[in-house]
């Protein structure tokens, strides 16, 4: 049975997100399943369903650069999103996808890995939901059940701004924020990046749209939206655009930023008897990439002990050795040591 496609080309952000909705929430048993083509038209920022934009977002910055902030009813974190993204959004019915859901991602990163293999860009699926290359992320996929319809929506990257980025989020301190970008430039990577040039948006998704139907083993008719569906569309897109629904309190709040599946930024501070400290670095599959120590006032030149701790596994023993081997005179080892072990704890999310 075909697949439709609806090629939205460029359409206002918030369209963005409330066409897959829209879709979602009119399926019945008559609609056929769905893939959309989509690139938003101005730049905006989105949360994940269970977040809360208080928490996540620095909402003065968003709105001195203009940026809205719209919230989503699938997971995953908060994202910069402008044209410079091609979204594909498929809004199937519970037959056409594998039930598990780590099938069903590795089935929906099918196409997009094989259209950026296309262009020269030596792209895999990194489970459960990444495509990489060469470790750097340059896809995430997210899922979600809304009404009668399964949703798995995902994007090509042309370009990204890892400093806006950095700077969309609420950041405890400008260590954190910079060890963020950082972060990104590592672990991140675009179509721009890989080939120093952007190619077409419309060769990119005609080359998608051959992989995909080749995937789904189905042919991708072009179609239209019905009425119902826009109607659907239309009440969706009210329902995002109220300050009750984008900012209401969310569960889940994360003291640490995600780049990928193996990646984190986190930071830990602690003030007693000992002192203040201030811990902030870059964490991979548990160990440190980099990290900033702050003592605050007298703070003293920390730089060996933070050359030490590099690629050091956030262990107890492994974080004393290397504080003790490396530490000046009257350093409080086993203080420091706790705030540096507690980085791994903030990547997990909380429940206020």
């Amino acid at each position: 049975m075909p697949v439709r496609l609806i090629d939205a080309g460029v359409v206002p952000h918030l369209r963005s997100q409330t066409l897959y909705h829209g879709l979602a929430y009119a399926r019945d048993e008559r609609a056929p399943d769905t893939v959309v083509l989509a690139t938003p038209g101005e730049p905006y920022v989105c949360i994940g369903f269970h977040q809360d934009a208080g928490h996540e977002l620095d909402l003065a910055f968003c709105a001195e650069q203009g940026l809205p902030v719209v919230r989503r009813e699938t997971g995953g974190g908060a994202v910069l999103i402008d044209s410079d993204q091609l979204f594909v959004q498929w809004i199937m019915g519970p037959a056409r996808l594998p039930p598990r859901p780590e099938d069903r991602f590795e089935l929906f990163a099918r196409p997009l890995v094989a259209t950026y293999r296309d262009f020269g860009i030596e792209a895999r699926f990194r489970p459960i939901n990444d495509i990489h290359v060469n470790g750097r992320k340059i896809t995430g996929t997210g899922a979600a059940r809304i009404g009668e319809a399964e949703v798995v929506v995902g994007n090509f990257l042309f370009d990204f701004d890892t400093g806006l980025m950095a700077q969309i989020l609420r950041a405890p301190s400008q260590a954190f924020r910079r060890q963020v970008d950082r972060s990104l430039q590592s672990y991140m990577t675009t179509m721009k990046a890989e080939l120093q040039s952007v190619p077409e948006v419309a060769e990119v998704a005609a080359r998608y749209r051959r992989h995909c139907a080749d995937a789904l083993g189905a042919e991708l008719a072009p179609g239209e939206l019905t009425a119902a569906e826009i109607d659907a569309i239309e009440r969706v897109e009210q329902r995002f655009r109220s300050n009750d629904f984008v900012y209401q309190p969310g569960g889940l709040r994360r003291r640490g930023v995600k780049i990928h599946e193996d990646v984190y930024v986190a930071e830990s501070d602690d003030h007693d008897d000992a002192g203040t400290r201030r811990v902030t670095a870059s964490l991979r599959e548990g160990r440190i990439v980099d990290i900033a120590l702050d003592a605050g006032r007298g703070n003293g030149d920390l730089s060996r002990l933070e050359n030490a701790l590099r690629g050091v596994d956030l262990r107890p023993e492994p974080v004393t050795r290397a504080l003790r081997q490396n530490s000046p005179p009257g350093f409080d080892v086993d203080a420091w040591a706790r705030t540096i072990l507690a980085l791994a704890s903030p990547p997990r999310a909380d429940r206020p």
